[in-house]
């Protein structure tokens, strides 16, 4: 069995596969919890991942993958408010409010909300409160967009 760190070997195996069936790989993470080893694979597309992708990905996987040392494999969605990571992500955000934590607070604040104006040679630049600032991403924690939830409908599951 392979040596090193499950997650990075793992990558370009998942990125091969992602590439071939047209879906974009987000991450590749193994974390270990109380139950065993989750192998937890991150995958988006364009107009959003549905379950059947992440099936569909999930199958042809599974063989290529038996013989890695993981308890249970999940493929999943990152969701909508993903933290921005990759250059990708900062592009496809521009424009778009987002939350920034930082590290140590920075002007007596550790949350700061804005629109994400730029992102260039890992320095992001911010409209906060209508001043543009410019923030290292060595200074940020996770920075992430907002998701706006006015007029999505909810459904109550309680029952009467």
């Amino acid at each position: 069995m392979p040596k090193g760190d499950l997650a990075v070997r793992l990558t370009p195996l998942a990125q091969a596969l992602a590439d071939q069936m047209q879906y974009e790989l987000v991450e590749v993470c193994l974390d270990r919890e109380p139950h065993g080893k989750y192998l937890r694979i991150y995958l988006d597309k364009p107009e959003g991942i549905s379950l059947d992708d992440c099936e569909k990905y999930h199958r042809a996987l599974m063989p290529k993958v038996e013989d890695y040392d993981y308890d249970f494999l999940e493929v999943s969605s990152p969701g909508v408010d993903r933290p921005l990571k990759s250059e990708r992500d900062f592009e496809r955000h521009l424009g778009d409010e987002i939350e920034i934590r930082f590290y140590k607070p920075v002007n007596g604040k550790k949350v700061l909300n804005g629109i994400l104006a730029d992102f260039k040679n890992g320095v992001v630049f911010a409209e906060v409160a209508g001043e543009s600032l410019q923030f290292d991403l060595k200074q940020i924690a996770l920075i992430k967009p907002v998701v706006d939830m006015e007029g999505v409908e909810t459904v109550d599951l309680t029952e009467e």
